[in-house]
């Protein structure tokens, strides 16, 4: 039997859960799993989500490295176990095997390096060692491990510890809490960044306070999702508020946030709301005609249970659940990454409200593809956002309260909008 300097065995696992086969943390997870169930050192991993879909990914250990790539479509995963030493590769195979619920496979068991076709050369060993022995494996290992936003065409990748928090398939969507290592804990909903630790008040300053100083007299705000907490936050700080009712479909998103985003979820426990986990369509339908100063619509991209939230009808309900002088706002999308749900909301609330009651607020956050992102508004009234004159009201409030993102300067300017956007509105 010849003997050989390494051992590699290239495998293909098929009929895999496609779930897992485009999941980054848990591939990385059972990757890394992998290499030290068979007892050998890990020194980093790298992993990422392929586009349009699938994951690629090493693990670096001190024996050689593991490699993957999943074709999540195909249920398909192409594996490389590379080993030196004493390390038992196969063990890393069945691991895998069991793990990505491999129906079938296949493997090849290559021997590299075949010690009797080599020439051992002679240098000075003892220096080397010398050397290696500075170098200390670190307890952690390094992880590189991305998490990606995207549609068919672009995407948003933040680096993340790897680390996963909460993670829930509920009967709506996964609900999952991670980390980034830029933008703290955050909230993703099938994949989608929801919200983040460090620029979640772009996005609740922006939903909330423009139309609470364009309302004369807000008392009664209702909320359809939001199940972050981040939007009944920014309404109650508003002391005239005498009740907010937030109707969320998806209690794990409430119970996650809770746990893992309680600087957002701040909120939860005043005395002033009314936390109902119920279908927010159905229940705007059944709402008495003339009910509501204010009406925010904090819902995610219009797929799964946010789909409904773009319907016609739903809006005309909402248009009748609002008294006079009313306001609606809701979660726009962006006139760069999904250009058709923005213009078709926009047409509906012109068809609604009146085509000159229907502005759009424009604002930035980071961890949103593109960064630009909107508000659309519906104006059951006459006065319009961006026609107020309460400037030193709103930047008192703003210095009281520690807003760090609206102002009265953002309130007036974010409904200017750029040429392209006018012309999507038309």
């Amino acid at each position: 039997m010849s003997h050989a300097l390494g051992n590699h065995i290239l495998v293909e696992f098929m009929g895999c859960d496609p779930h897992v086969m485009n999941d980054v943390s848990s591939i990385e997870r059972d990757m890394v799993g992998a290499a030290q169930k068979a007892g050998a050192t890990v020194i980093n991993s790298t992993f990422h989500h392929f586009s349009p879909y699938g994951v690629s990914g090493v693990v670096v250990i001190q024996e050689s490295h593991l490699a993957i790539h999943t074709w999540p479509e195909y249920g398909y995963a192409a594996v490389d176990l590379f080993t030196c030493g004493e390390m038992d590769a196969w063990i890393s195979f069945d691991f895998l095997k069991e793990k990505f619920g491999a129906k079938q496979y296949s493997a090849l068991e290559m021997k590299r390096g075949a010690v009797q076709l080599l020439t051992r050369n002679d240098f000075d060993i003892s220096s080397m060692r010398e050397k290696a022995a500075e170098w200390r494996n670190p307890e952690m290992y390094t992880r590189n491990v991305w998490f990606t936003d995207k549609d068919e065409d672009q995407a948003l990748s933040l680096r993340f510890t790897g680390e996963v928090f909460y993670d829930v398939q509920s009967p709506f969507q996964r609900v999952r809490i991670l980390e980034s290592y830029k933008y703290g804990k955050m909230l993703a909903l099938d994949d989608m960044v929801m919200t983040t630790e460090k620029d979640e008040f772009h996005y609740h300053e922006m939903i909330s306070h423009p139309a609470m100083f364009t309302h004369p007299n807000p008392k009664n705000v209702l909320v359809i999702g939001g199940g972050d907490g981040g939007t009944v936050r920014e309404i109650l700080r508003h002391e005239g508020v005498e009740k907010v009712t937030m109707v969320e479909i998806d209690g794990e998103v409430i119970k996650s946030c809770k746990e893992f985003l309680p600087g957002i979820a701040a909120a939860f426990d005043n005395p002033k709301l009314e936390l109902l986990v119920d279908d927010g369509i159905a229940f705007i339908q059944n709402a008495a005609p003339n009910s509501y100063d204010i009406i925010l619509v904090d819902g995610s991209d219009p797929v799964g249970p946010a789909e409904g939230l773009f319907s016609v009808q739903f809006y005309k309900n909402c248009y009748a659940a609002l008294k006079d002088g009313g306001i609606l706002v809701a979660q726009g999308e962006s006139p760069k990454f999904n250009e058709k749900a923005f213009s078709e909301l926009n047409f509906t609330l012109q068809g609604i409200f009146g085509k000159d009651k229907a502005p759009v607020s424009l604002f930035f956050v980071p961890t949103y593809p593109t960064g630009m992102w909107s508000f659309q508004y519906g104006i059951k009234g006459d006065t319009l956002p961006k026609n107020i004159s309460r400037d030193e009201e709103i930047d008192a409030f703003v210095e009281a309260k520690g807003l760090r993102y609206y102002n009265s300067d953002i309130h007036k300017g974010s409904f200017a909008t750029p040429n392209f956007v006018k012309a999507l509105l038309k």
